[in-house]
């Protein structure tokens, strides 16, 4: 049984492990900072799925947040975010409710209990998102563009093509059975500490993958090419569910590096945003 609530009806919540780092702790800062990084955008997409980095908001909110200005509100969003700590299940699923500086985020049990019945890839497990950044930094993007929405948090460790298509299905599976609107983010920065020329022709060898949305193609890329896309597992689970929602285009809506902030083209870190409808 999915809940919220402990034994004695207290709501467990998952406590906000980057709030102060990655971005201001301060309700009032942090509206602040969302309203700077996401512009006002009449011609919104009706997204199936979005790519958006998960750096400090210094570094990638501006990327993160012009796609977040690019696409339509859902009332789900299924959060796929990479496990930089290596710990908990592969394929973690979070029941808590999350803690954020401008409120709490309910997860969609409904939602999770039909994705766990349907695929067992997938597992309920509170310490893989513990102390886990990249899906937390979305939440507050998230909570910006919505004001009724429930979210699905995964964190996902390394796992063969074949089963990231079968997750990524399974996903998709239990959207089409669900009648609220829903979108895919995937979290993920690009190619990580290597020189601007070389991360930029690395990223654009990924990029291409992702536009012509294909998943297995994108993971054989990144392995093949050596590219440090911490996030090539949620891109490519999700690549693979918007595949089987019937996804005909993806667009890249912004390319930027760490560099282009702090000044330092040796060592960069690239960010992509990109859209797929």
């Amino acid at each position: 049984m999915i809940g919220k609530f402990g034994a004695k009806g207290i709501i467990v919540a998952r406590i906000p492990y980057v709030s102060g780092s990655f971005y201001p702790s301060s309700e009032k800062e942090l509206l602040i900072t969302l309203k700077e990084m996401i512009s006002s955008n009449s011609k919104k997409k009706d997204a199936l799925g979005i790519i958006v980095p998960h750096a400090g908001y210094v570094y990638s909110g501006s990327v993160a947040g012009e796609v977040y200005a690019s696409v339509k509100p859902k009332e789900i969003y299924v959060v796929i975010s990479p496990s930089h700590t290596g710990e908990g299940a592969r394929m973690a699923v979070s029941d808590e409710t999350w803690k954020t500086p401008l409120g709490n985020v309910s997860v969609d049990e409904n939602f999770i209990s039909t994705l766990l019945t349907a695929e067992p890839l997938f597992e309920v497990d509170r310490v893989a998102h513990r102390h886990e950044h990249s899906l937390e930094v979305q939440l507050p993007f998230i909570q910006a563009i919505s004001k009724d929405f429930n979210i699905v948090p995964i964190t996902v460790q390394y796992a063969p093509v074949a089963e990231l298509r079968k997750a990524g299905e399974a996903i998709a599976e239990t959207i089409k059975k669900t009648k609220n609107p829903c979108m895919i983010v995937a979290s993920s920065d690009m190619n990580h500490y290597e020189g601007r020329g070389v991360t930029h022709t690395k990223d654009k060898l990924a990029i291409e993958k992702i536009l012509q949305l294909d998943a297995a193609g994108l993971v054989e890329t990144v392995q093949k090419n050596h590219i440090s896309m911490c996030g090539v597992m949620p891109a490519a689970m999700m690549l693979f569910a918007v595949a089987k929602l019937g996804a005909t285009k993806a667009e890249l809506i912004r390319y930027a590096d760490s560099g282009e902030v702090n000044g330092d083209d040796s060592l960069v870190v690239g960010y992509a945003g990109v859209v797929v409808s």
